[in-house]
Order: C-alpha cells, then sequence, then structure tokens
C-alpha cells in the first residue's frame, strides 16, 4: 500500500448523531416536600352563626359579672368606708338598725257562750257547760266516764226549708291543749232528756239537747265545734 496521502481513499466521515433537544425538567411546586393543599378554614369560619351566638353569650356573661361587681346600688355604692349604703327595709333613719316588726292583728275571738251561730241549716247557741261529771245515768241504768264527763247544752234551731238531723257525733269539743274529742252518743243516751242522738227537727222548730264528752279528767274544755252535717264546715263557740 502507497503512503501517499493523496492517494489515500478518503474517509468517510461519519456523521454526528442528531442532536436531541434538552428535555424541559418537570416544573417543580413552589413548596419542597411535594404539594400542598389548600388551607382549611377554621372551626368558627366554618359555623358562623354558632360563632355569633358564642360571641353574644360571652357579651352577655362580661356585663353580668360587671353588674354584679359594681353592687347593686344604683348610685355605685358598695357597701365600704366611705360609700353610702342605702337603708334596709325597716331599719330606722340614721341607725342602720332594724326597727320592730308592727304586731300581726289578733285573730277575731270565737262567739262564747249564749251566742248564736249558724252552721248549714242549724242555728246553734250554748246555754252551758257542765265539766268534771263522772257518771252519767242512774245507778241501775249508767254509765262511768273513762276520764271525766263534759256536758254541752245547746239549742239547735233549724231554720232551713226542710228537716233536718241532729246527731251529736258530728260535734267536737278542743280542750286547751289543742286535743280534739268526739262525742259520746252511747253516755248521752242514759240522759233522758239529751235529745241528741239522731234527732230530726223540722224547719222553724228547736230543741234543748245536750252534748256529752268522754275526756281526760286534766282536760279543760276551751271550744266546741258545732255541724249541722258531718260534712258540713262547722262553726265554733268558746267554752272558756
Amino acid at each position: 500500500m502507497s503512503n501517499d496521502p493523496a492517494q489515500q481513499p478518503p474517509v468517510q466521515q461519519q456523521p454526528y448523531p442528531a442532536q436531541q433537544p434538552a428535555q424541559q425538567p418537570y416544573p417543580q411546586h413552589p413548596y419542597p416536600g411535594g404539594p400542598v393543599s389548600a388551607p382549611r378554614r377554621s372551626f368558627f369560619a366554618r359555623h358562623k352563626v354558632f360563632t355569633v351566638f358564642l360571641a353574644i353569650l360571652a357579651l352577655i356573661v362580661v356585663v353580668s359579672v360587671a353588674a354584679n361587681l359594681g353592687g347593686d346600688d344604683p348610685a355605685g355604692g358598695t357597701g365600704a368606708a366611705g360609700t353610702t349604703d342605702a337603708a334596709e327595709p325597716g331599719a330606722e333613719p340614721g341607725t342602720g338598725e332594724e326597727a320592730p316588726a308592727a304586731p300581726e292583728p289578733a285573730a277575731p275571738a270565737a262567739p262564747g257562750i249564749g251566742t248564736a251561730v249558724r252552721d248549714g241549716k242549724f242555728e246553734f247557741t250554748v246555754t252551758a257547760v257542765e265539766p268534771g261529771v263522772g257518771r252519767v245515768g242512774d245507778d241501775l241504768l249508767g254509765v262511768d266516764a273513762q276520764g271525766q264527763f263534759v256536758l254541752v247544752h245547746v239549742t239547735v234551731t233549724n231554720i232551713g226549708d226542710a228537716a233536718q238531723m241532729f246527731d251529736s257525733s258530728s260535734q267536737k269539743l278542743f280542750d286547751a291543749q289543742g286535743r280534739e274529742h268526739s262525742a259520746d252518743s252511747t253516755a248521752g243516751i242514759y240522759l233522758g232528756d239529751a235529745n241528741s242522738f239522731l234527732n230530726d227537727i223540722n224547719p222553724g222548730n228547736s230543741i234543748q239537747g245536750v252534748v256529752v264528752f268522754d275526756v281526760p279528767a286534766d282536760a279543760v274544755p276551751a271550744s266546741i265545734e258545732l255541724h249541722d252535717s258531718f260534712l258540713s264546715g262547722g262553726t265554733q263557740v268558746a267554752l272558756g
């Protein structure tokens, strides 16, 4: 082979590979670490009505606390030194001491012996009281008291327009200790003129009756409650 360069076959140039366009990098998120979701709104922003309600409630509490701290005195007094306290109700002016309460009016006294009272269809007048009776009836037909018999003599008049039955069992006696005693109808039977056991009284008529009570020996009769029937309200007569 000849070394003459003129005679050397031309060297074919290998074409350079076509230059590929540079790949553009993916757009990077402005925040490192990947995409960040949009910030979530607060609880109060999502519940506006509830937030307004809480704000109003808080305002009411603040106003109430401030009013309590300021005291109830409209002029701003709190009772401390150098302030003027409002006088308490019933207190004497200038003393700060409570004035004595006015005495309560006394209850009206109950009618007494000899005074006519009414209950329902009956008008009653107590004419006499006999305490301390140990036995009623005679030696053959009678009964002894467990304590003492109290005999209440009463005039009963029918002021209604129909017959009404007078019954001693509807009457009540109260002693000085406030104890209530029922009538002893059985003992009343031994009194021939008691007229207090199931006695019908026609309109306009009157009877003289005796109601017998068996009470403790130390009991002091104070009043009698008279009824035209066991369902009536009754009326009080003082026996003292």
